[in-house]
């Protein structure tokens, strides 16, 4: 809040010191999102653009920040919420400060992000998405609009795992006797390690990616490697839009630059399907397409992916020009998966 009302203060200064109002911002495009070696994560370089009432077009996104601004203070007051989607049409009865889609309105809550350093889950702001779940020998304390519960992520929820909630910072750990994160492409991988007692037999805490991850399914995962020093694998497809899956839970992603710290864990390993594995396990395939060939091309100049393990499946994956699914090691029996896969390549990497 104080950070929201200091924005406010700073555009009033400016009307009251007769000066054009302005709000600089880190530009954000591609060229400048750079990758910093020493934090391992995505972040915003050097270059800044003005957000000015000195034109019509700028002077309505000012005002547009304004109504956003009184908005948010508010339901933060009354310790209300709302969605992404509701802020764009509650913009209907705003006049000249509406918005035309909801592109605009989301990108005006992630503008607010950069400039006050603050996550839009601690404006209340929630997105459409459903959360992820997780499952695993953690207890966990959530405040919710009834009050305080706690939850044993084992014991206390059913097959479905417990639902990761918008604002991960409200979830306190209580209790961990889990030995690494296993973060999961597919529901389909998920729910077969969870029948097969995969959780409990390791010490798993399985957390469903639900393809591209949620910030809040991020946050988790670097909250519980960061705070229960636990060591995180991500377990995806093998295709390179999988490898992306894998670089956004590691290293952020070039459009959240501003919420790498929050939200990336630069020490997550990668233990999903690999090129090698098809080749060894003659796994059932799909042909490359040409946006995966072209997608693959891209990550070998990835800074991401500049590893020499990442360039030679890379590589090889050009060359077998192929992909597969991690549901595909089923071919080899249902159980395959949680008998002999996982347990060999998490103990190759000191896991088990």
């Amino acid at each position: 809040m104080q950070e929201l009302v200091k924005l406010a203060d700073e555009l009033y200064e400016q009307i009251d010191d007769g000066e054009v109002p302005r709000v600089r911002i880190p530009t954000r495009t591609k060229n400048n999102v750079e990758y910093d070696d020493e934090s391992g994560v995505w972040v915003y370089g050097d270059s800044q653009s003005t957000r000015s009432a000195a034109s019509v077009s700028g002077a309505r996104k000012l005002l547009r920040l304004a109504y956003v601004l009184d908005f948010i203070h508010d339901q933060v007051d009354e310790g209300r919420s709302s969605t992404l989607r509701e802020l764009y049409y509650l913009s209907e009865g705003w006049g000249d400060a509406q918005f035309n889609s909801q592109d605009e309105s989301d990108r005006l809550v992630e503008d607010l992000e950069i400039v006050s350093d603050v996550r839009r889950e601690r404006f209340r702001m929630r997105p459409e998405e459903d959360g992820a779940t997780v499952i695993g020998p953690v207890r966990i304390r959530e405040q919710t609009r009834r009050g305080e519960r706690e939850i044993h992520c084992q014991e206390d929820v059913g097959e479905g795992g417990y639902q990761i909630p918008t604002d991960v910072d409200t979830v306190e750990f209580l209790q961990n006797d889990s030995e690494f994160v296993l973060a999961v492409e597919t529901g389909g991988m998920r729910d077969r390690l969870v029948e097969n007692g995969f959780d409990e037999e390791y010490g798993a805490l399985v957390v469903h990616l639900k393809g591209q991850p949620a910030r809040s399914t991020r946050r988790l995962i670097k909250r519980l490697h960061n705070e229960q020093d636990l060591p995180v694998a991500v377990f995806t497809d093998s295709d390179p839009w999988s490898y992306r899956i894998f670089g956004s839970v590691a290293y952020g992603s070039i459009k959240s630059a501003h919420l790498s710290k929050h939200l990336a864990t630069p020490e997550a390993e990668f233990v999903g399907i690999q090129p090698s594995d098809i080749v060894d396990y003659d796994l059932p395939t799909d042909p490359l397409g040409d946006s995966d060939i072209n997608a693959l091309e891209n990550e070998l100049d990835d800074p991401r992916f500049d590893t020499p393990y990442w360039k030679e499946q890379i590589e090889l994956q050009l060359d077998i020009d192929k992909k597969a699914e991690q549901q595909s090691l089923a071919s080899r029996g249902l159980d395959f998966v949680t008998e002999s896969y996982l347990p060999e390549r998490l103990g190759e990497m000191g896991y088990l």
